[in-house]
């Protein structure tokens, strides 16, 4: 029993290296059927440089919806993400709310969600898990290839493997063959 364990745990570990994502490509959760008119942003993000977002919401919304806040999560070139910071959105007129973020150097992508907060202090997540929303730079690295129309951030360290998932999966391995030792 105890090498079947270890062995599932290796393959899904091994599973999860080798599904990674391909870099460079932005994701968009759809708005239909939320609060959520339409969501206008830039659709690739810049080291040092304003990355906003304009925010509609629908006509049944307006009146209701009291503070919207953007949660953004930036990840880095080293393969690092950054906690997810919350960004109140500014109210501009007509159900129209925006707001912006600057990313720092050798950012990789931007991750976000949006938060609807009505008169009652009820919160409601778009999507209602994770973050909806990831927009590349035009500089990055995704832990194996370099991509973006600007190469001012690319580095030789094709031998270096951003994150735990190397040390993790190595661990997993050693772990299935002691437990398969005892056996």
């Amino acid at each position: 029993m105890h090498k079947l364990i270890a062995v599932a745990i290796v393959m899904i570990l091994a599973f999860n290296v080798t599904a990674s994502e391909q870099g460079g490509f932005n994701e968009e959760t759809p708005v239909e059927g939320t609060d959520i008119a339409s969501i206008d942003y830039h659709h690739q993000a810049s080291a040092g440089e304003l990355f906003g977002i304009n925010v509609e919401l629908t006509k049944n919304a307006q009146n209701n919806t009291t503070n919207i806040n953007w949660v953004t999560q930036i990840c880095i070139n080293s393969g690092i993400c950054y906690p997810p910071e919350t960004n109140p959105l500014e109210y501009r007129e007509n159900g129209m709310w925006n707001g912006s973020i600057t990313p720092g150097d050798h950012v990789t992508y931007v991750n976000w969600r949006i938060d609807l907060i009505d008169s009652n202090e009820n919160v409601t997540k778009v999507p209602e898990n994770g973050f909806g929303w990831k927009v590349w730079s035009d500089c990055w690295y995704d832990g194996s290839d370099w991509g973006g129309n600007d190469s001012s951030c690319q580095e030789d360290n094709d031998d270096n493997v951003p994150g735990f998932i190397t040390p993790l999966t190595l661990a997993a391995i050693g772990t299935a063959g002691l437990m398969a030792r005892r056996d």
